[in-house]
């Protein structure tokens, strides 16, 4: 099924071709390279999704071969960096054949039967990675899609008995060296010399994914995170607390390593795509709509003051939904909290309020954020535009008619602002702790965000967070294509070296890709 999001995606499949960037002028490396104070002959990465290569919400294999810690240590090689291993996937299908319901194959650009160009679930084949066969070995790559920081030292996290009731991961039961063993564990067994640590995404971004519809922690003091759900903010002091210990184990054999702070989350295409302005009405309609709402307000001002409110107080109570709407664009509508002070619990959206790219765009289509008109209520329009009264139960049928957009498809901004404190607080940890380390720190945040506003110039082109078309993020709208995972390496190699004195070669983004243009993707 496609995202319904096809409206928003303004690209061709033909334009994209056309606006390949070409290189004429490729990054030269520098004669002189070295090492530093750093040793990378056995350089291990951890983190999530974005660590392992995930994109096009699948795990797959040129996804993996893309990933920035396969292609840093292409460059580490030239400076002394050992062989990289990673659990590679069977396909390039993405998914697993043994749960292809809840991990379906990855997403492919394709068109719907008007033409629209939109993501769609790859069907050229079906997935071969069955998570119950283990790889038997530990890998250099530790990213494990879906991990919080806590998961990583979480005994039985790669149970594969534990999938199917969501005690465990597939991805780690694919190469954990024991039902019982921890990501942090199995890592340092390895005995790495230089590591890469870029893990908290996942502690913020399943709220926000899921609309806020999680707890945030940080709200419920709840200190222990084997109780906390998968859309939940993991408490600041939790996080600080499992950082901590993570970066201990790490340097605790002297070596060094990058940590990479975290991005606003808020800022990825997921969450810009679809605007919440996107109710554009002629003059006509938005005088309908307009007129509707002032139907609602002597609805809802005759049924306050039947309950013996002053008709004053019923009339200022009722006035909050006197929305007016103009030709063009206009906010939707969103549910909230239904109050005393909001009976109807609906308000308009304000600017900073965000939509999610998984929003159903057919049913906004059909008054999904505004208003759902049946002939009943339609009827009862007419009843109140001939000055009658209606009944209390046609009074019911207009205020049902309102269908503000649920929380779960929108982030509000007490929700935003949930995400931004726990978002700041984790920084701060992982900048705190790198200096007291002395480890690399790269603030990939800030990268990201010039992404989001107005776009990171390279050799050729430029990337922007613009869905589809900027060129930065997969096809799922939150993951990096492998042309962002190119930059993000160099935004690592820059770290490391200002911290070790070291001097890497960098790479040229451009000869990286970003979406895929068809179905063919073996």
């Amino acid at each position: 099924m496609m995202i319904k999001n096809i409206k928003y995606l303004a690209v061709l499949a033909l334009g994209l071709v056309a606006c390949e960037p070409e290189f004429d002028n490729p990054i030269e490396e520098s004669a002189t390279i070295t090492s530093g104070e750093a040793d990378f002959s056995n350089y291990v990465a951890l983190g999530n999704s974005l660590t392992a290569g995930f994109a096009d919400g699948a795990l797959y294999i040129t996804g993996q071969e893309n990933s920035f810690p396969n292609i840093l240590s292409k460059q580490l090689a030239l400076v002394g960096g050992g062989e990289f291993t990673q659990p590679l996937m069977a396909d390039n299908a993405g998914g697993f054949s043994n749960d292809p319901v809840t991990f379906p194959t990855r997403f492919v650009l394709a068109f719907d039967a008007e033409g629209n160009p939109g993501p769609a679930r790859y069907t050229g084949a079906a997935p071969s990675t069955d998570f119950t066969v283990n790889l038997g070995s530990s890998f250099n790559n530790m990213g494990v899609p879906g991990a919080k920081s806590y998961h990583l030292a979480a005994p039985g996290y790669g149970n594969a008995a534990g999938v199917a009731v969501g005690l465990a991961n597939p991805y780690f039961a694919r190469f954990a060296s024991s039902p019982d063993a921890t990501v942090i564990a199995d890592a340092i067994a390895q005995n790495p010399t230089f590591f890469s640590l870029w893990i908290g995404n996942n502690d913020i971004l399943g709220y926000a994914t899921s609309g806020g519809v999680g707890e945030d922690h940080n709200v419920t003091n709840n200190l222990d995170p084997t109780t906390y759900g998968g859309d939940d903010i993991t408490n600041n002091n939790v996080f600080a607390s499992v950082y901590n210990d993570l970066i201990g184990a790490l340097t605790a054999n002297g070596a060094k390593g990058v940590v990479l702070n975290l991005p606003d989350v808020t800022s990825l295409p997921f969450f810009t795509t679809v605007p919440n302005n996107a109710l554009v009405l002629d003059e006509a309609t938005a005088a309908s709509l307009t007129g509707f709402f002032q139907a609602v307000v002597g609805i809802v001002t005759a049924q306050v003051a039947g309950t013996g409110a002053p008709l004053a107080q019923a009339q200022a109570l009722a006035s909050q939904y006197a929305f007016t709407f103009n030709a063009g664009p206009n906010r939707f509508l969103i549910k909230t909290e239904v109050t005393t002070t909001n009976p109807l619990g609906v308000r308009q959206m304000t600017e900073e309020e965000l939509l999610l790219l998984t929003i159903d765009q057919a049913a906004l289509a059909q008054g999904y954020g505004s208003v759902v008109l049946t002939p009943e209520v339609l009827q009862v329009l007419g009843i109140l535009q001939a000055g009658g009264t209606p009944t209390a139960e046609q009074g019911a049928l207009v205020i049902a008619a309102i269908s503000g957009i649920e929380d779960a498809d929108a982030l509000d901004a007490q929700e935003l602002m949930a995400i931004s404190t726990a978002r700041d607080s984790f920084n701060a940890t992982i900048a705190g702790l790198a200096a007291a380390n002395e480890l690399a720190f790269y603030d990939v945040a800030s990268d990201l965000a010039q992404a989001a506003n107005g776009g990171i110039p390279f050799d050729g082109g430029v990337i922007t967070s613009q869905f589809v078309t900027g060129g930065g993020f997969s096809l799922d709208g939150v993951h990096p294509t492998p042309r962002a995972h190119a930059l993000v390496t160099n935004g690592i190699i820059s770290a490391i070296q200002d911290t070790y004195g070291a001097n890497i070669p960098t790479v040229n983004p451009g000869e990286f890709g970003t979406v895929t243009l068809s179905n063919e993707v073996n």
